[in-house]
């Protein structure tokens, strides 16, 4: 068996006794692995209020940020147009987000909660955390934000 690249010497095995040490060297590997298990804990959390992740993250944002753009939400997210496009026209269709005139760019439209937009994602809000403390439990909750402030350094 090979080193770790981190120098641990600790064998990492599955239950079933499969020597996963020369994967669970990639970050991309690791990364992958819990974000599926965090992502299941949300999706099972948010079931019951029909909301994907990519719903609750344009309205967290909407929310957090009234009058955002459809072109700010794609840059930040990573969304082509036309998908985002389709995305808030089934959240205005639930009745969850309105479009408004910019106040400061005529050709714009400001994306905003309605109030029972706002009332779905405070209470997503607190599944969300749920989700996360839950998917997060094995660690310290000072693990837990280091992780995130190293998680963010990658992507930001």
């Amino acid at each position: 068996m090979t080193e770790p690249r981190n120098g641990s010497n600790a064998d990492v095995t599955t239950s079933e006794g499969i020597d996963t040490q020369v994967i669970e060297a990639f970050l991309g590997y690791s990364a992958r692995r819990a974000s599926l298990v965090i992502l299941a804990n949300f999706v099972r959390r948010m079931a019951p209020l029909a909301l994907r992740p990519v719903d609750f993250t344009v309205l967290a944002l909407a929310g957090s940020n009234p009058g955002i753009t459809s072109s700010q939400l794609c840059q930040l997210l990573d969304i082509q147009s036309p998908n985002l496009v389709v995305l808030i026209k089934q959240l205005q269709d639930r009745g969850l987000i309105e479009r408004r005139p910019h106040p400061t760019d005529g050709r714009a439209m400001g994306l905003h909660l309605t109030a029972s937009g706002q009332g779905l994602v405070d209470q997503a809000t607190t599944l969300a955390h749920e989700a996360d403390d839950e998917a997060s439990g094995k660690l310290s909750a000072a693990e837990r934000q280091t992780l995130a402030r190293l998680l963010r350094k990658v992507y930001q």
